[in-house]
């Protein structure tokens, strides 16, 4: 069970068409997505991408890139113009990385990876096996794995995707009376265009967030939440004097 949260604002109810590519993203400017190409519904962009970047020419090194920053298999990795890359960022490939983003100091990713422009990876952020479409920020120490960050999502300082259920099963979406399997053994998070995460979030495998969704600070979710809605946990704080 998942501690307490409610759920505030209204937004669109969703039903099972709200689980497709189109209802949680925007691929109009995102320069890989026919990579998505065939998903009925999002998660099933995660069997795809592996292979989807071995068919791409890799290689492509555009960046400023440091002299102390590693790169794991620079045959298998693109970074575009206008990227930063900073000194002690460790990549491995098969990855691409857009234009104008920003990969600090101490982030890891671990490969098989895509990020749009305008991104940024921050200080001990890990990413692997996801999709960050464009403007899409994890700036300070969180895990993305087995995701994809929709457009203009931001993910507060400790925000983490859990990836992985504790007894090792395929992750089931529930909704409503149904259930849908996804087949997959490592599925992270669908995480709407212009969501907001607050700091130390941890989203349970197979958490799918509608878009310009809203969570604060601490909370632990799972699920499925509806388009434009505010997460808050319902505990309260109460301030009493030292006795």
């Amino acid at each position: 069970m998942y501690p307490q949260f409610l759920i505030a604002k209204e937004g669109a109810v969703m039903n099972e068409t709200s689980f497709s590519v189109a209802s949680l993203f925007d691929l109009s400017s995102f320069e890989h997505k026919a990579v998505f190409s065939g998903c009925s519904y999002a998660w099933q962009v995660l069997e795809k991408l592996e292979a989807y970047l071995l068919r791409q020419a890799l290689g492509k090194i555009n960046s400023e890139h440091q002299e102390y920053s590693y790169l794991v298999n620079p045959e298998l990795i693109s970074i575009g113009e206008g990227t930063v890359v900073e000194p002690g960022a460790y990549i491995r490939g098969p990855c691409i990385i857009g234009r104008n983003c920003q990969i600090r100091h101490g982030s890891y990713i671990r490969g098989n990876v895509i990020v749009g422009d305008r991104c940024v990876v921050g200080h001990a952020t890990e990413l692997k096996h996801s999709i960050l479409l464009n403007h899409a920020r994890a700036a300070h120490f969180a895990f993305v794995g087995d995701s994809v960050l929709g457009n203009d999502v931001n993910l507060g300082a400790g925000a983490k995707c859990a990836n992985l259920r504790l007894d090792g099963t395929p992750i089931v979406i529930r909704y409503h009376q149904q259930s849908i399997s996804t087949g997959l053994r490592k599925f992270g998070a669908m995480v709407g265009d212009g969501c907001q995460i607050g700091c130390n979030v941890v989203m349970n495998p197979g958490t799918l967030l509608g878009k310009n969704a809203k969570c604060y600070p601490c909370a632990n979710i799972g699920g499925v939440i509806e388009e434009g809605r505010l997460v808050k946990l319902s505990c309260q704080v109460s301030i009493a004097e030292d006795r």
